[in-house]
């Protein structure tokens, strides 16, 4: 397997108990992970719980997001990755993307229409923001505070999310897709760069992990797949690894319990990193083998406190 980063990431599980992602963050910072993603699904808000793992932390560098970028301004993104910079003396990334209806329009009340050009738009202010630049209108806005120096990432699926990533970014990131589609979406990112004139982004890629599963483990997993059935992007992914029936039901309206028990566990190992050390190697090699330059863990904590089994795992694995 050739170098592979590999980074972890915590506040993406909706129904566990929210603390557990500080205990995450610290087990990932003890462990000697290089960055930890900071994500945001409704519990936590992400530049918050950042400046708490920061504090309860030594090392580990932070990405926050992907934050919709359709309900958070260039303006507070920029602010909000300062201010934990600031507080944590730590370096800050920021990952930006268009969400889901689910997130944008039920919860905030706001429309995804143009979420695309809201995506380039939000980038191209943001990286503008971060470099200590002023974006907005008249005057504009600029940091008072000292530049974050992270990462600005673009979590992309669509064509022209992957053209923003390639025009503005540091790294693409993407989530739940196969090695074959990872590596159609890496030929894609370095094309579109080439078209940019720049050299393209690295490609990171989210995966949720649980290795040597206990059957609460893959409850939790399978669990955290369902709302992506339904989910525009995500939806044609998982039909294309194998799951067009269970997309069908979601699609049709099928409820969410109901498709917990119509998802087949292989769902797990086929977009996720579930198994034993073996499986999860082999698989990891094939992501490396696909172009991807960095796998984002996101492990599973069921039957697994903080997921520092697999966390622990996985370091010995890539060293």
């Amino acid at each position: 397997m050739g170098h592979m980063d590999i980074s972890a990431v915590v506040g993406m599980w909706l129904d566990r108990p929210p603390e557990e992602a500080l205990h995450t963050a610290v087990l990932a910072d003890r462990l000697g992970f290089a960055e930890l993603w900071i994500g945001e699904t409704g519990t936590w808000d992400a530049f918050a719980l950042a400046t708490a793992v920061g504090l309860a932390t030594d090392t580990i560098a932070m990405t926050v997001g992907p934050v919709p970028v359709t309900v958070r301004d260039p303006a507070m993104i920029a602010m909000g990755a300062a201010s934990v910079t600031a507080l944590t003396r730590r370096r800050i990334g920021v990952a930006l993307g268009s969400s889901n209806p689910t997130v944008v329009e039920d919860w905030y009340g706001r429309s995804r229409a143009g979420a695309a050009t809201a995506l380039e738009e939000s980038a191209r202010s943001v990286a503008t923001l971060l470099k200590g630049g002023r974006a907005g209108r008249g005057d504009g806005f600029r940091l008072r505070l000292g530049p974050p120096e992270g990462p600005l990432t673009v979590a992309a699926l669509g064509d022209r999310a992957v053209a923003t990533a390639a025009a503005h970014a540091d790294r693409m990131v993407i989530n739940l897709v196969t090695p074959r589609r990872a590596a159609e979406l890496k030929d894609k990112l370095d094309a579109a760069a080439k078209k940019a004139g720049r050299r393209a982004p690295r490609l990171a890629a989210w995966m949720p992990a649980a290795i040597d599963p206990v059957p609460e483990s893959y409850a939790q997993l399978i669990w955290g797949l369902v709302p992506y059935l339904s989910a525009p992007g995500y939806s044609d992914n998982l039909a294309e690894a194998g799951f067009a029936d269970a997309v069908k039901l979601a699609r049709g309206g099928t409820p969410p319990r109901e498709l917990l028990t119509a998802l087949p566990l292989e769902l797990a190992g086929t977009i996720g990193l579930a198994g034993d050390t073996a499986a999860v190697r082999s698989r990891l090699a094939a992501y490396a083998d696909a172009g991807v330059d960095e796998v984002a863990v996101v492990p599973v904590t069921g039957g697994d406190p903080g997921g520092e089994r697999t966390l622990t795992a996985i370091r010995a694995l890539t060293g």
